[in-house]
């Protein structure tokens, strides 16, 4: 976990294995967004790395349901994932049981369930991603 204060100096070697996990937000963020977040200190960087140097990243935030609250892996990205995953998954469970969260949650592609297959995941629904409509369609709103 990189402390608040530690994130200006920890990007410049996190911020090319995030860059694709904010490509596949289609749009709704960017990787500076994604910073902002974390500088805005209501998400948090974790960093896995080696003797070799930075492998991947994660950040996290919180979710508050009215019955429950969860760690939310909200971007995930890096290289050699099957080297580093299991030990910051592990690492994420621990923090959300310390924070009294009542699970991990987590929206991705298809392919992550390929990756969590073997961790227990729970595959609960689907996103679904509309157009908005166009003013010339005749939609009314009554």
């Amino acid at each position: 976990m990189v402390p608040h204060e530690h994130t200006k100096e920890v990007w410049p070697s996190v911020k090319k294995h995030l860059e694709k996990a904010a490509e596949y937000t289609y749009g709704r963020y960017t990787v500076d967004d994604i910073y902002d977040s974390i500088v805005d200190q209501d998400h948090t960087l974790w960093v896995a790395f080696d003797g070799e140097g930075v492998k991947g990243a994660v950040v996290t935030n919180f979710a508050f349901y009215p019955r429950k609250k969860y760690l939310v892996m909200a971007f995930c990205g890096g290289v050699q994932l099957d080297q580093w995953k299991d030990q910051m998954l592990k690492l994420l469970q621990h923090f959300a049981h310390d924070t009294y969260c009542d699970g991990v949650e987590s929206t991705g592609r298809p392919g992550w369930t390929k990756i969590f297959q073997h961790d227990g995941h729970k595959p609960l629904w689907q996103t679904f991603q509309l157009p908005a409509a166009d003013a010339g369609l005749g939609v009314s709103n009554g």
